[in-house]
């Protein structure tokens, strides 16, 4: 004798294992949340101003010297 299956059920998680492969691809094609890519462009911008002050600092000391 065949087992009673509940079709709801069985429908409901094939649209989740659907769901959650679209999520994992949507996940490597758009990569980070725009909060993390945010913080990341700031953290750069705030490295190029230290590195442009110690840059400019060293032209500086060379030039005097």
């Amino acid at each position: 004798m065949s087992e009673v299956v509940n079709l709801n059920k069985v429908r409901k998680n094939r649209r989740r294992e659907r769901e959650k492969a679209d999520a994992e691809q949507n996940r490597v094609i758009f990569g980070l949340p725009g909060h993390l890519r945010k913080q990341a462009r700031e953290n750069e911008a705030l490295k190029a101003r230290r590195l442009e002050t110690q840059v400019l600092s060293l032209t500086d000391k060379n030039e005097n010297s």
